[in-house]
């Protein structure tokens, strides 16, 4: 019995983690248990302990007395969030030569399906292909901790990503920078990846601070 229970809490967070990453249950939206719960099919004792993943996950609130809201980032848990992937991604990319070639690969093949993306003007799967490079490249570092860190980071970063008034003038010019960085790692230049990377990092972030900050006007 327990085991169906969690089975079916897992269930439940991993849908409703789809919509938020989505957008449909954007950053503020208050969760109803009644109206989710018959949505998704589960009873309130399932739906509660989705939402007690999902705070773990830092991707809910739970507020006494108010209830379960999707989180709304504030500025300093941007600057955290993206502390952290730089640690991840560069240990990744300083680890590129010894990664397999199937890591390898998933590097470049999420560069190829940004561009793809672009070209038909999807800006959406443009940022979620620039989200899958990222991860490929802390992937690099061959460490199973180091992938789930990433997967909670990146659907942390989604948050944020909300925010962004124009997702075009947002992701476009990493396209060709993802592009770049793949290229000098498969050149084994790896010291310019991660510089570059490092660089990259620090530009998303301000522009991503600067949304917030408009937002907040």
């Amino acid at each position: 019995m327990a085991r169906n229970t969690a089975s079916g809490a897992q269930r439940a967070a991993a849908a409703l983690r789809d919509r938020i990453e989505d957008g449909q249950l954007p950053p503020g939206t208050q969760l109803s248990e009644e109206a989710l719960g018959r949505e998704l099919g589960v009873s309130r004792n399932t739906l509660r302990e989705a939402f007690r993943l999902l705070v773990h996950e830092n991707l809910v609130v739970h507020l006494l007395n108010r209830g379960v809201f999707v989180r709304v980032l504030e500025p300093v848990d941007v600057a955290d969030i993206y502390r952290m992937r730089a640690a991840l991604e560069t240990a990744g990319v300083r680890a590129a030569a010894g990664a397999p070639a199937a890591a390898r690969r998933a590097v470049t093949a999420a560069v190829a399906e940004a561009e793809r993306a672009a070209a038909d003007g999807d800006w959406r799967r443009v940022g979620s292909a620039d989200l899958r490079f990222h991860r490929a490249l802390a992937a690099l570092a061959g460490s199973v901790r180091v992938d789930t860190a990433m997967d909670r980071l990146l659907a942390e970063l989604r948050l944020a990503f909300h925010e962004m008034p124009s997702p075009r003038r947002f992701h476009e010019p990493f396209v060709a920078r993802n592009r770049s960085i793949a290229r000098l790692l498969a050149e084994g230049a790896h010291e310019r990846a991660e510089a570059e990377l490092t660089t990259y990092l620090d530009d998303a972030l301000a522009i991503v601070l600067d949304a917030m900050r408009e937002t907040d006007r």
